[in-house]
């Protein structure tokens, strides 16, 4: 990209097999504390009373925020490519969500 550094390094990731198929996750609850962002990922499945967190990250404030930035860049590249991404109702709009200081999306 023209705004990479000139001086970046390639960083070497590996991807499991057991974590290459991923997970399946229609629901995530975010929270946070002064220290992090707490990412619950959530299989909610229709018909079933009970939704179970598939994954749960937690990432420093700035990690998050950075995050956000790329999904940002990540949702303006595909619906430039496909179109604008409809707003379907979820799950949540199903479910039943107690107080704390986190929101669902």
């Amino acid at each position: 990209m023209a705004n990479e550094p000139k001086n970046k390094k390639n960083v070497d990731i590996e991807l499991p097999a057991e974590q290459a198929t991923g997970s399946y996750a229609n629901l995530a609850m975010i929270t946070h504390s002064p220290e992090e962002f707490i990412m619950d990922f959530i299989a909610m499945m229709p018909g079933m009373p009970k939704g179970r967190v598939t994954n749960r990250i937690i990432l420093t404030p700035s990690h998050a925020r950075r995050l956000l930035a790329a999904l940002k860049d990540n949702i303006e590249r595909y619906e430039k490519s496909h179109g604008p991404i409809e707003d379907r109702p979820g799950p949540e709009e199903r479910a039943l969500f107690g107080g704390g200081m986190g929101g669902v999306a």
